[in-house]
């Protein structure tokens, strides 16, 4: 089962990612480890990639491309993987059509799980750190005994200065402005489900367990 996992920031794509690996036996490939992975081992491509990142550049997409063709001819992708952070453009998922095909593969399913904005800037600006030891805390959803004090240490809670309601809006203002295209490039497909990420926790795993087994929601 090979599968593109999409979602804002602040969606719940980790706990979702986590059940689906565990339930289904397939790798989560996210672009960031298989840069890292790639760099680790010394690849002649994640060597070049090394260079983009030190230099602070963003990494070509023939780069990107090539370390995710890498990835997916690795052994456990033979019965199916989990994509997430890849394709972000359509040239991606057209390059990812490409390298499947030669495979002898394609993409099953391209899960969408969507959140209002409001709600995602009250998930994302909630979160709050221990100075101390690092602990994180939510305003809403696990917050601390007492307002501001870390229940572990006693440390003073802070907002990290990127979890600030403008930048949280910008980032999510960037991110689906530039999926939007690619969201109908698979809806044109007949690949895209989406899902109602405001569910609880719950609701969502058995409805994208539903899905994926082809069943009824």
């Amino acid at each position: 089962m090979n599968i593109v996992f999409m979602g804002p920031p602040g969606a719940g794509k980790g706990t979702q990612t986590e059940f689906i690996v565990k339930q289904f036996g397939i790798p989560h490939i996210s672009t960031g480890d298989a840069f890292r992975a790639a760099m680790k081992q010394g690849t002649e491509l994640g060597l070049l990639a090394k260079q983009y990142v030190d230099s602070g550049q963003l990494v070509p997409d023939e780069v990107t491309i090539g370390i995710v063709r890498e990835r997916l001819q690795q052994a456990d992708c033979e019965n199916g993987f989990l994509l997430d952070g890849f394709p972000r453009t359509i040239a991606q998922a057209e390059a990812l059509d490409d390298i499947l095909a030669s495979m002898g593969k394609k993409i099953d399913h391209v899960i969408n799980l969507e959140v209002d904005r409001e709600k995602l800037l009250a998930r994302l600006t909630g979160r709050r750190v221990c100075r101390s030891c690092g602990a994180t805390y939510h305003v809403i959803f696990n917050p601390p005994k007492q307002a501001d004090v870390c229940d572990k240490c006693g440390g003073e809670l802070y907002q990290r200065s990127d979890d600030t309601e403008e930048k949280v809006g910008t980032r999510l203002d960037v991110y689906l402005t530039s999926t939007a295209p690619l969201l109908d490039y698979y809806r044109e497909k007949g690949l895209l489900r989406s899902i109602d990420g405001e569910q609880a926790i719950e609701a969502v795993t058995a409805q994208i367990s539903a899905l994926l087994r082809g069943q009824p929601a």
